[in-house]
């Protein structure tokens, strides 16, 4: 009777327990239908910046911000994380610090876009309906897309390194100080790249720091770039030439990385003029700036992008070709400028008052100029202060002459910039220098 009782008992907590079991997973496929005024999707400098003057403009809970991360990073810091500048903790912020207080924060990702419908379907299912969207989703780091790469990555205090991400920046500044002699390798990718003066910039530092640390005159410094030129603006592009004389560093053009030997310390490159033509090159330092694209979820509709992955836009108003109330800013966009912070700033407030023309039933008419900056810290106390159009042609807002190096303009990259982001851009209370350009060239 006893081993009767005890299993009934037995057979009646396996019902129960299976019944709980169902339920959770019912409760889990029970998703959520938001609707919204503006939806942004992506909580980096673009997404904060026009939602904070959104929200503030249209009222509390009218916009959703659909971003995952915890942490809100800033990125043009790692360049000098990897010099042993500022610290990975210096970088980043909680996101849901720094995210609009009037907005709707929803910590997951976009899985699906449907702008036909005003519809995007997130990573856990659920679905966003929104009045205007604002893809703001950044570039995607593809470090898998090189053979190799991401096993040289997860060597401990390895030789190979790469400021792109906050999981391996920190490797670069612990490469540099175990670096004894050989070939000290820095790659720019066959691909759009955010931030395209980053992989300069860690090349001249690194250099400054071998003088400083009496090893340079046992080190090969090589600077292999996919690209053609050095840069693309001439102007500061003949500044950079002379540095890279001056300091006996080895360029070659048109040369990309395909593959690492993490166990014999090579790499492979491919001469893009000649793609029969491969080098294989021996390392004791290599720093990578992966290939990048459009995030997957994106590049996969079809009718938001370009043939490239990136959103399809104006370039003038950053509104879509085919679908009025979608807007994109920062990496994300197929505008043509270079992907910088400072094209962000810049793009801000245009996109903002363009998506408020949409909203009152008025023509988007805020024109956007091409505008970007990129700070080429050139050592550890100098920077030239890169700044152009959609031209290419020097926009600088100093009324001095910007491709010498200078102490001024590495004080303001190091210590001034990240205030200005943390405080006033991700606020939405920074829209480049523009006006100051103004003033200082006499241009009211």
């Amino acid at each position: 009777m006893n081993s009767l009782r005890v299993c009934n008992v037995l057979r009646k907590t396996a019902v129960n327990s299976d019944l709980l079991l169902r339920g959770f997973a019912t409760s889990n496929v029970l998703n959520e239908n938001h609707k919204c005024k503006v939806l942004v999707v992506g909580g980096g400098a673009g997404g904060c910046a026009v939602a904070a003057k959104l929200s503030s403009k249209l009222g509390q809970g009218k916009v959703i911000i659909l971003e995952p991360a915890e942490r809100h990073y800033y990125q043009p810091m790692f360049t000098l994380i990897g010099g042993g500048i500022k610290t990975l903790a210096d970088s980043f912020q909680p996101m849901g610090k720094v995210l609009p207080t009037l907005a709707k924060w929803l910590q997951d990702s976009a899985a699906k876009f449907e702008p036909e419908k005003n519809t995007v379907y997130t990573s856990n299912g659920d679905k966003i309906e929104y009045e205007l969207l604002l893809v703001a989703v950044g570039v995607q780091l593809n470090y898998d897309k090189i053979p190799g790469l991401v096993e040289a990555l997860s060597i401990p205090k390895g030789k190979v390194c790469s400021n792109y991400s906050p999981k391996y920046v920190n490797r670069t500044f612990e490469a540099l100080q175990a670096f004894k002699a050989g070939n000290a390798i820095f790659t720019f990718p066959n691909s759009p790249v955010k931030c395209p003066g980053a992989p300069q910039k860690i090349l001249y530092i690194a250099e400054h720091y071998l003088r400083k640390s009496k090893k340079r005159q046992n080190a090969t410094l090589i600077y292999n770039t996919s690209l053609p030129v050095l840069f693309g603006v001439k102007h500061y592009a003949d500044a950079l030439w002379k540095i890279v004389k001056n300091r006996n560093i080895n360029v070659n053009l048109r040369t990309n990385l395909i593959e690492v030997l993490p166990g014999q310390n090579k790499a492979v490159f491919q001469n893009l003029d000649k793609p029969e033509e491969k080098i294989t090159t021996d390392y004791e330092f290599l720093h990578v700036t992966p290939p990048m694209s459009a995030p997957d979820a994106l590049a996969s509709c079809k009718n938001l992008v370009m043939d490239t992955g990136f959103v399809d836009v104006n370039k003038d108003t950053l509104q879509h070709s085919k679908f009025n109330n979608v807007f994109a800013i920062g990496d994300c966009s197929g505008s043509p400028n270079s992907k910088t912070a400072a094209s962000v700033a810049a793009q801000s407030q245009v996109v903002y008052k363009n998506m408020m023309s949409v909203i009152n039933g008025h023509t988007p008419a805020r024109i956007f100029d091409g505008y970007a900056s990129c700070p080429l810290v050139t050592s550890y106390n100098t920077c030239i202060m890169a700044e152009f159009d959609y031209s290419l042609t020097p926009l600088e807002t100093f009324p001095i002459d910007q491709s010498k190096e200078r102490y001024t303009m590495y004080l303001m990259k190091k210590d001034l910039m990240p205030p200005l982001y943390w405080h006033l851009l991700l606020n939405g209370m920074w829209n480049g220098p523009g006006f100051a350009r103004k003033l200082m060239h006499f241009k009211f």
